[in-house]
């Protein structure tokens, strides 16, 4: 005859020892409970904060017994009248006068608040169960929560021979054993619930939000939506680490994991760090450099770069050219500027392109209705079209800086624009160009990808700018930095996330007194604060609101670990990663 197997059975243990009065074991674990006797008559931060943002094996029970008013108001009156008799009659020559005093004054403020502010009272019970797989780890670990408790004056009594009723508290039962409740029956207001709310824990879970990692105090998984508009004022993030800490490898889990999502990524990559990977993840690789065959051509001017409701081709491009100039001539005057918008204005109107929108489109007389074409690079002027027309002597010395892009070791930039960018996940790799010329492809793409984000509201994008310090340090100009910071500052409008990524955390705050990195890092609700050396915690200090735990626990940090602000949300995490999405990373990793 075959026997029945029930639910229950299954849920039930196979064992459980009784024997010690200390601790009572099940299936190989050892649980013993504390029950929470007594706690500071007045506390003004939540009672249990301190162990439940520990990673401490234990579950909390908290019992609520709401009293009725009208009994509790007769207890009250009658408690304030014994009490109140006898500290008139004993007066002084009572020993314990001070504490008969305490109790009647709480007992007038308990039945103020019920009659005036319609406060309701409660019974408060609190156990916490403390488990482990080893006793010597159990006791532990019991001292250590006594001792986290007897710091916020909470006092706790061990459930020596009511292990069971105490284990029992702390499962679904709803079961508060008359054993233990008297020993932690205490009073409290409604007002006062507040502080027993016991979901506090420091973590974030995000409903649409990817995986970032674990809460390195609780172990809690991390969910960011840094596209959830309603939570966070814009999508940006700030990554800095000094090398070797890990940022790199997390900004690449990132682009991974929001590659799976289909949201359009954008990346410029100084120092070939995210080649391997996006070409595991099939996407398009633009190089510029002598080797390559890629060209962008500076002067294109982008049906993207306005919205249908907005004017002003010409006008918005000059803006960008100055910027770029600038990189090469170095800080231009206002003087030096005017001249070459001139110029750039007098290269246009060669190719037929005025301040006038409509000269930006190409129109076929012969067909009638047909919708007019929006004027491609081969339209466009390129740089030798610029370098020829600077023929006077006030633009010489600009002719003589150009030499090296048109006839000499960067006349790539000298081109017309030679690629379709259709992908959704696009690399922009200028390692080729070297130390001194990466400003110039890093300026030339970002001004590319941004006039792609602009292109649909709708759809949601990411920029990723590593080494961000070159366009916004002291190695670049106002022009270009005030081009980045309007990128950070309005990217939101068009549901796209500019993501800043340095290791150079003076250099970023070196233009301008640091104004531009400070408003690159106030614009980023999202930050993540690898491990750094000192020099450059006491920089970021300068420009940001980290306390001096913070500043201490970024100093500790080990690879991997990180510093998040979410929000209002400080946290520390460590970034989790599968084997998998590791193998597609890991290729020429430099952190």
């Amino acid at each position: 005859m075959k026997g029945v197997y029930s639910d229950k059975d299954f849920l039930s243990p196979s064992y459980i020892n009784l024997s010690n009065p200390k601790y009572m074991e099940m299936d190989g674990i050892y649980y013993s409970t504390l029950i929470v006797s007594d706690y500071g008559r007045e506390n003004f931060d939540l009672l249990l904060r301190n162990i439940i943002d520990t990673n401490i094996n234990i579950n909390i029970s908290i019992y609520y017994e709401k009293q009725d008013k009208y009994k509790t108001i007769k207890d009250l009156t009658y408690h304030i009248g014994n009490v109140g008799s006898d500290l008139k009659t004993l007066g002084e020559n009572r020993q314990d006068i001070e504490i008969a005093a305490f109790t009647y004054n709480d007992a007038k403020y308990i039945r103020k608040e019920i009659q005036v502010n319609n406060e309701d009272l409660y019974f408060l019970y609190i156990y916490i169960n403390v488990f482990s797989k080893d006793k010597k780890d159990l006791e532990y670990v019991l001292n250590k929560v006594e001792g986290l408790l007897q710091s916020k004056n909470i006092q706790t009594k061990r459930a020596y021979f009511r292990q069971e009723k105490g284990l029992i508290s702390s499962f679904p039962f709803m079961e508060n054993s008359k054993d233990i409740k008297e020993i932690a029956r205490r009073n409290i207001l409604t007002n006062g619930l507040v502080g027993t709310y016991p979901f506090i824990s420091s973590s974030i879970f995000d409903e649409n939000g990817i995986l970032i990692g674990t809460n390195i105090y609780n172990n809690s998984l991390v969910f960011i939506d840094r596209y959830d508009n309603e939570k966070y004022k814009n999508a940006n993030m700030s990554i800095f680490g000094t090398s070797g800490a890990g940022k790199s490898f997390y900004t690449k889990l990132l682009i991974l994991r929001y590659r799976l999502l289909g949201i359009e990524q954008y990346i410029i990559d100084p120092e070939r760090e995210y080649l391997n990977m996006c070409e595991k993840l099939e996407g398009t690789i633009l190089k510029i450099g002598p080797n390559s065959g890629t060209y962008i051509n500076i002067f294109d001017i982008r049906q993207d770069s306005l919205e249908d409701t907005e004017n002003g081709y010409l006008a918005t491009k000059i803006a960008k050219l100055i910027g770029f100039f600038n990189l090469i001539f170095g800080n231009l005057n206002e003087e030096e500027k005017a001249i070459l918008e001139e110029k750039i204005i007098e290269v246009y109107k060669i190719k037929n392109i005025t301040f006038d929108d409509k000269s930006l489109y190409k129109y076929d007389n012969e067909k009638i209705n047909i919708k007019p074409i929006f004027k491609a690079s081969k339209d466009m002027p390129i740089l030798e079209d610029f370098y020829n027309i600077l023929c006077d002597e006030e633009t010489k010395k600009f002719k003589i800086k150009l030499l090296p892009f048109i006839k000499g070791s960067l006349k790539f930039f000298n081109n017309y624009t030679n690629i379709e960018l259709n992908n959704k996940l696009i690399l922009a790799d200028v390692y080729e160009l070297g130390e001194e010329n990466l400003k110039y492809g890093m300026y030339l793409f970002t001004e590319l990808f941004w006039d792609k984000i602009k292109k649909d509201r709708n759809t949601k994008k990411s920029i990723y700018l590593d080494e961000i310090w070159r366009l916004i340090g002291v190695t670049s100009n106002k022009e270009v930095a005030s081009f980045i910071y309007k990128i950070f500052k309005t990217i939101r409008k068009y549901g796209g996330s500019a993501v800043a990524i340095t290791q150079d955390i003076s250099d970023l705050f070196s233009l301008e007194n640091g104004t531009y990195g400070k408003s690159i890092l106030n614009n980023s609700s999202i930050k993540n604060f690898f491990s750094m050396e000192e020099e450059n915690i006491n920089v970021l200090e300068k420009y940001s609101n980290i306390s001096e735990k913070e500043k201490i626990e970024i100093k500790s940090l080990k690879r991997g670990e990180s510093l998040m602000f979410a929000g209002d949300d400080h946290l520390l995490v460590k970034i989790e990663v599968s084997d998998f999405e590791k193998e597609i990373i890991v290729g020429g990793e430099k952190n």
